[in-house]
């Protein structure tokens, strides 16, 4: 990791380390140990959504800049206040609820910068906080740092349908001409009284891209990708498609909404709450 900071700062880019996972009560030396090593090894910032975890970076290594994960849901300017006052946090990655222009209500009445989320997945909880995931694996989002995580999924053919699981549930069928979504419990489908379909949400991956002009003008610093569980080409396909959107749009020329569409969720993508209409 140490060799990895080192050639990304030789290449003038950045590196923020996300633990932004909440501490177990008797092992708080471990995330600790993680906070202390990023500081030594020269990460430019830390992700973090722990009050702890805060509270020991702010006292332990003030010099290293510190920034509120979407893991701490902080969804208003009372509550970022909160963390800007008493821990420092110079950045707030801000929650997948809020539309531009209550993002731009927040920005005139906080004092550090914002992160809004672009592109990638999306989720129907507070932010990671999802019981229905640690109920099917077993494994909890917020300590573990994952989702619906790829050693309980698998893949079968019946008939003419392929067939996606999560541990022992069957979230998707679909034909084999359909593109087959990623089998994430909360836009699976369900049969709910009368109603068969996707009872919670879509499997849709958000795309806000041709919304960038409208987040610079609501005073947003830097645009997130929902990156967890991604490949190493994904990543780079998603980053590239999207630093061209940025540049084309700084150029003054128009935004190709189609341009991150092949890497969307099920091939389909949304706005989310952007629009409102994902709430």
């Amino acid at each position: 990791m140490e060799e990895s900071i080192a050639y990304a700062h030789e290449h003038e880019a950045r590196v923020f380390v996300a633990i932004n996972t909440f501490a177990r009560a008797g092992y708080e030396k471990i995330w600790r140990q993680a906070i202390d090593d990023s500081a030594a090894i020269g990460a430019d910032a830390l992700i973090l959504a722990d009050l702890g975890l805060l509270a020991y970076a702010s006292d332990r290594h003030p010099q290293l800049r510190r920034h509120l994960s979407v893991q701490a849901a902080a969804a208003n300017a009372d509550a970022i206040g909160f963390y800007t006052s008493k821990f420092g946090v110079r950045r707030v990655v801000l929650p997948r609820v809020l539309t531009v222009e209550e993002i731009a209500a927040i920005n005139r009445e906080i004092s550090c910068e914002t992160e809004a989320f672009v592109f990638g997945s999306l989720c129907v909880m507070a932010e990671g906080r999802c019981s229905l995931s640690s109920y099917v694996t077993g494994a909890s989002p917020n300590l573990s740092g994952v989702c619906s995580p790829g050693s309980h999924v698998s893949y079968r053919e019946d008939g003419d349908e392929l067939v996606s699981s999560l541990g022992a549930f069957t979230i998707h069928r679909v034909s084999r001409a359909e593109p087959a979504p990623y089998p994430t419990i909360c836009k699976g489908c369900f049969t709910a009284g009368e109603v068969q379909g996707h009872v919670f949400e879509e499997p849709a991956g958000l795309d806000a891209s041709t919304l960038i002009p409208q987040l610079a003008m609501a005073g947003v610093t830097a645009l997130k990708i929902e990156g967890r569980q991604r490949s190493r080409a994904y990543v780079g396909a998603a980053v590239r498609n999207l630093r061209r959107i940025v540049d084309d749009h700084a150029a003054g020329l128009p935004i190709n909404g189609d341009a991150l569409a092949f890497l969307s969720e099920g091939q389909s993508t949304t706005q989310g709450a952007y629009r409102k209409a994902w709430r």
